[in-house]
């Protein structure tokens, strides 16, 4: 008898804690995995001229420099590197090369040079960083030059998942990193700016620009600037692609634009 009011208590226990297990809500395991977007504010924008087809951003001694490439259904484009003025959107072009041959990508200054990379032609241009004469050009193995920054060596990308660390004064690989989303591969890494001990990353044909643990290549953050794209398609809606993240370590400012926008956007977020 015993027994049998043991087993009895039992079942019914058994089916108490199945009912309570199919009325609880479900766990989402993505949600615990799911990358964290970053919180930013628009601080200030500024003109951009429409015929740039940006392709890379930063600062150098306090100038915004900026690197452009040409594509042939566009023939007002040029493949450039100029000097923006912020305030009034005008700039002096400071190097062009031969569009019919080459098409300009990422550029970073190191050392008293600058280095700008060419799409499909395995090249990069190395000049002198003050008079922006020709000194080389140096020839790589990456399918694709697309973007290039820099800690203590050059860090490169090329439409993959994968950074390229380069040695700079002899242009050779020293490593590479593997970006991953959620312990995915993340492809189509486009411009580059390092900031603070991260890469961050525009993800071309996204509105997301990622931010990067330099240590193990796992994405720890997202700016989702959708707000800037709606406004500069807005203006331009013709602009392609969001493209370029500036970074001026002096002022601790923030700028980011698109291929073909109106404008450049100061923006302002805990990194």
């Amino acid at each position: 008898m015993l027994r049998s009011i043991i087993i009895a208590v039992f079942i019914v226990l058994f089916f108490i804690d199945c009912n309570n297990n199919n009325s609880s809500t479900p766990v989402d395991i993505n949600a615990v995995t799911k990358t964290p977007l970053i919180n930013y504010a628009v601080i200030n924008s500024f003109p951009h001229d429409t015929t740039l087809f940006t392709e890379g951003l930063l600062f150098h001694n306090g100038q915004l420099f900026e690197s452009t490439g040409s594509p042939e259904e566009l023939p007002r484009t040029k493949s450039l590197i100029i000097k923006n003025d912020l305030a009034t959107g005008k700039f002096d072009k400071e190097v062009e090369i031969n569009k019919t041959k080459y098409f300009g990508e990422g550029i970073f200054f190191f050392n008293n040079k600058l280095y700008e990379l060419t799409y499909k032609n395995h090249v990069c241009f190395v000049y002198d960083a003050n008079t922006f004469k020709l000194l080389d050009s140096v020839h790589y193995t990456n399918n694709e030059g697309w973007s290039l920054t820099c800690n203590k060596q050059m860090i490169r990308s090329d439409g993959t998942d994968t950074l390229t660390y380069i040695n700079p004064q002899n242009f050779k690989k020293v490593k590479t990193l593997e970006v991953t989303d959620n312990g995915t591969p993340l492809n189509n890494l486009n411009e580059l700016e390092y900031i603070n001990g991260f890469i961050y990353a525009d993800v071309w044909k996204t509105n997301f620009i990622v931010k990067i643990d330099t240590t193990n290549g796992n994405v720890v953050g997202k700016l989702d600037l959708t707000s800037l794209v709606n406004d500069a398609q807005n203006k331009n809606p013709k602009v392609d692609v969001l493209n370029g993240i500036a970074y001026d370590s002096a002022t601790d400012k923030i700028y980011v634009t698109g291929k073909l926008y109106s404008n450049i956007y100061e923006i302002s977020f805990s990194h």
